[in-house]
């Protein structure tokens, strides 16, 4: 019973230590730092081509409806 306790022991202590070396690990951490990045400038992007998107869709019903007459 002991020796198995021993071997858990053991188990245990491989698991700590391979959750210190991730954690401490930074290239995880640049994956992160890009993705949140990328979800900023998406935010802007969509918002911006909303913004004028309606914009110019006025714009062009105006250009087109001057062509028309």
């Amino acid at each position: 019973m002991n020796e198995r306790f021993g071997r858990v022991v053991d188990r245990g202590r491989i698991v700590i230590n391979s959750l210190r070396h991730l954690w401490a690990e930074e290239h995880g951490q640049d994956v992160a730092e890009y993705a949140v990045m990328l979800a900023v400038i998406l935010v802007i992007v969509i918002g911006t081509v909303r913004l004028i998107g309606g914009n110019a869709n006025n714009v062009f019903s105006q250009v087109g409806s001057s062509l028309g007459q």
